[in-house]
């Protein structure tokens, strides 16, 4: 899918905490720009994307660039911000067009439910779990994101959409697309799942009683698959 740099440039965000009102053009306007754009600020994942990409943070502010982190909404912001998981700047959209208009796919309850299950999932949860980033359930729990890499100007020179809630543009592919490969360190840098990080998981199968909406599906997630495991 192409993006119209000008449509997405005029679309309104609000930034957190202030919510002071800005269009995302204003971003690359004037510098290059990474613009990350979240599922909800209580998601795990979301949270274990943010401190991984905290990680070329420096890289990045030296070199001019901008790092920007979105969210669907306001719910869950302030916790998020008291985590300190981002090393950027924060905001939330203003209507959730902008995410349709980028192509971010939404889920719907047994969608969600099977790409928890994907190797890629797994692997973060029991990596975001090893960190101890913990969640919350607030929030748009079925809507994914992705990322925006804009030169100054406003050409696009990636433009990333999530496949699953796991599905990270990670750290090195970042920093090749704005030819900075010389300052990656893979020792630090690397999205690396981390050494015996296991997710304790349960040998009984799950049953499709398990998914009736009586419950948020997060909560059924976690006590079924992963205790305390908040995406």
């Amino acid at each position: 899918m192409s993006v119209d740099i000008n449509v997405i440039g005029s679309h309104k965000i609000r930034s957190i905490p202030g919510g002071e009102q800005v269009e995302l053009k204003t971003f690359w306007q004037d510098q290059d720009a990474v613009v990350i754009f979240f599922r909800r600020w209580g998601c795990m994942l979301c949270r274990l994307w943010a401190k991984e990409l905290s990680e070329i943070a420096p890289v990045l502010k030296k070199n001019n660039i901008k790092l920007v982190g979105i969210g669907v909404e306001n719910a869950g912001s302030k916790e998020f911000l008291e985590g300190k998981f981002f090393d950027g700047e924060l905001y939330h959209v203003d209507d959730i067009s902008t995410y349709h208009t980028l192509g971010f796919k939404r889920f719907n309850v047994v969608s969600i439910i099977t790409s928890l299950f994907w190797k890629q999932s797994r692997e973060a949860i029991a990596k975001g779990r090893g960190m101890g980033l913990g969640g919350d359930y607030k929030g748009d729990w079925v809507q994914t994101g992705g990322a925006l890499l804009v030169e100054k100007g406003g050409n696009v020179i990636r433009h990333f959409v999530q496949t699953g809630p796991g599905d990270h543009l990670n750290n090195k592919d970042i920093l090749k697309h704005f030819n900075l490969e010389a300052e990656y360190k893979e020792e630090t840098m690397a999205n690396k799942v981390r050494d015996n990080i296991e997710c304790n998981k349960p040998s009984d199968k799950l049953s499709v009683k398990n998914f009736l909406p009586f419950e948020p599906i997060h909560v059924i997630w976690c006590s079924r698959r992963c205790k305390q495991t908040k995406v």
